[in-house]
């Protein structure tokens, strides 16, 4: 049997996938009965945007162990790639549901703080709570400067400390342990 999955059937799954996880969230975080969130009935729920960290299913792995431990509390993200995809910016209260590097979700998520500064503004409390490498400031610089500058030279544009990085920090609400 082939291990090919047809892309609409993988969309298929993996977005009741995460309704599964979003219905099984929410009620055992007290959100079950907010109807702004959920809607007026369990039928008009909808979950709130899944996704994961990194860009590699191996990063995102790593990233959202970080998160399910309680090390990663925080991220960090070029305003522009918001932007590009047009979405607003993160919002304090937001809720996300994060998914592993193959689509599967394991943890709610609630922003707690979202600030925007230059790349050269950036403290060491950032990239404390981001949990990655050995924590420190200079670590963070040159992992993120390097992910940054990828994603930048494929617009054909240059790194430089002015771009503008979305500080985000968020609570962990729910993880899904036991799976």
């Amino acid at each position: 049997m082939s291990e090919f999955e047809p892309p609409a059937q993988a969309q298929e799954r993996a977005g009741a996938e995460i309704v599964a996880f979003w219905e099984r969230a929410r009620s055992r975080v007290g959100l079950a009965r907010l109807p702004v969130i959920t809607g007026v009935s369990p039928t008009a729920s909808v979950p709130p945007p899944a996704w994961a960290f990194g860009d590699t299913p191996r990063l995102a792995d790593a990233l959202l162990a970080l998160v399910l431990t309680g090390t990663k509390t925080a991220s960090a993200s070029a305003a522009w790639e918001y932007e590009a995809i047009d979405q607003p910016l993160p919002r304090v209260g937001d809720l996300s549901i994060i998914v592993d590097g193959r689509g599967h979700p394991w943890a709610l998520v609630r922003t707690t703080a979202v600030r925007v500064v230059p790349f050269r503004e950036v403290d060491a409390e950032s990239a404390w709570l981001e949990g990655e490498g050995d924590r420190s400031l200079e670590s963070w610089r040159s992992g993120h400067q390097d992910h940054f500058a990828r994603g930048l030279a494929a617009r054909g544009v240059e790194f430089d400390d002015d771009l503008e990085v979305v500080l985000e920090r968020f609570e962990l609400r729910y993880p899904a342990r036991g799976r």
